[in-house]
């Protein structure tokens, strides 16, 4: 059964439904054209999860998503199946509240153990490639290609007030906030640039950021 977060809605609210009908007609469309070639990719980039490590090759997390709605998000696993991740819970609550530390020019300061992720996970990640399942969330239309990238439920119970606007719009594989500084950024810069894609959304803008996704990862620009 579906289940849902109380949030608070902001006092302006942005309707579309004209671009909400043609996004998703988008959204199909790159689905219908892409998933051919991605069949491919998916074949080749799940056995080579299965021949490094044990453990299931997908990785299925709720995630929260439009309106608060929570929804299982698929990735390809990049970690080991076994590591411990309480102390990766504990840093990305604090990292929501804004209580990190910088890593001088390298921006913020994440806790990373090169030894949790495999080998094949550290391509995955480099590439983003780790993502391409989410076509299926695509599919059933719980995301989009381009949208705000969904927390887990335990990062948005610490969202402050303003936080929860992003939540307007349906959550992206990509998004503003990952062309202009993937990993590299504060929580609530992200949501800055979150807030602004849901006022300036267009199809227009949506091509834009599909296209400089592709540049940002081809540069492996903020990726861990």
């Amino acid at each position: 059964m579906t289940s849902w977060l109380v949030i608070e809605r902001p006092t302006v609210k942005l309707y579309r439904p004209g671009y909400r009908r043609l996004k998703r007609l988008m959204d199909l469309t790159f689905c219908l054209l892409l998933l051919p070639f991605l069949a491919v990719a998916l074949v080749v980039i799940a056995l080579l999860i299965r021949l490094e490590s044990r453990g299931p090759v997908l990785f299925v997390q709720e995630r929260v998503g439009k309106g608060g709605r929570r929804f299982k998000m698929i990735k390809f696993r990049t970690m080991h199946h076994d590591v411990e991740r309480d102390h990766h819970r504990t840093f990305m609550k604090a990292f929501v509240r804004g209580q990190v530390q910088t890593n001088g020019a390298n921006g913020v300061f994440k806790p990373f153990d090169q030894k949790q992720v495999t080998k094949v996970g550290r391509l995955l990640r480099a590439t983003s490639l780790d993502e391409l399942p989410q076509v299926v969330n695509v599919l059933r239309g719980e995301m989009s290609f381009v949208g705000p990238r969904p927390n887990v439920p335990w990062e948005v119970e610490e969202y402050k007030g303003w936080h929860k606007e992003r939540l307007e719009v349906l959550p992206g594989i990509t998004g503003l906030a990952q062309v202009r500084g993937r990993s590299g950024i504060f929580f609530d810069q992200i949501i800055r640039y979150d807030i602004e894609y849901v006022h300036k959304r267009s199809l227009w803008l949506d091509l834009k950021i599909i296209w400089w996704t592709f540049a940002t990862v081809f540069k492996r620009t903020g990726a861990h």
